[in-house]
């Protein structure tokens, strides 16, 4: 289903652990918004960090680190956004292409099976549940939306599953983070804390797509 994915895992710049806050730092709070729409609304962000940005994100919001400082509410309200009009957008794309994504040569950033996963993860968990649990795996919650767009799926039912979606994968994610900074002492370097946690949070999005990896090579083996 997903297996197919796992060697995109492998680039620094989707999942380096240590990058996510030299991202937050160097980005800021508009920067981060829009990394959050351009990976969830074009296909060329596929590559950018999503989960542990938001959880970076966050806890900037609780603390001060390096000089920066976000301001919770802007963060909520501009992810949640974002992620609701990356999908839009991915959809409405995908809606313009149609199968001329299909047609579309392998490279190294876009392999068609990636699409011919994304169906058999839409096939396996039905549109709505397929949407929200896209939001937590990496790669899948940038093809899906455009994925539906080509294949025709109704659009005012996509949208109100992208809109569900996109405000509980960007609010949950940024408030675990923020928890995480606020139950810390205030002006104390958080780099402990925070590396094993962002670190957590990429091994989680990759279990899904390990499960699916042995369930492939039982399946050839037998």
């Amino acid at each position: 289903m997903i297996s197919s994915l796992l060697p995109a895992l492998s680039s620094p710049l989707a999942f380096d652990v240590l990058s996510a806050q030299d991202w937050a730092e160097t980005v800021g709070q508009l920067g981060v918004i829009a990394v959050i729409f351009c990976e969830t609304g074009i296909l060329l962000g596929i590559f950018l960090p999503g989960d542990s940005l938001l959880f970076t994100a966050g806890v900037f919001c609780a603390q001060t680190i390096g000089g920066v400082h976000f301001n919770l509410a802007v963060i909520l309200i501009g992810t949640s956004l974002a992620a609701v009009l990356g999908g839009q957008t991915g959809y409405l794309i995908g809606a313009a292409t149609g199968p001329r994504l299909f047609r579309r040569a392998d490279s190294r950033f876009f392999k068609k099976e990636w699409l011919e996963r994304t169906q058999g993860f839409l096939d396996q968990y039905g549109v709505g549940k397929a949407i929200l649990l896209a939001r937590f795996i990496p790669i899948v919650r940038t093809l899906i939306n455009p994925f539906l767009g080509m294949t025709g799926y109704d659009q005012r039912r996509f949208t109100a599953y992208n809109a569900v979606s996109g405000v509980v994968w960007a609010v949950l994610v940024t408030m675990l983070g923020w928890a995480l900074g606020d139950s810390l002492p205030k002006g104390r370097s958080i780099d402990t804390y925070i590396l094993p946690i962002v670190a957590a949070i990429l091994v989680i999005s990759v279990i899904p797509i390990a499960v699916e990896l042995l369930r492939k090579r039982r399946r050839r083996a037998r």
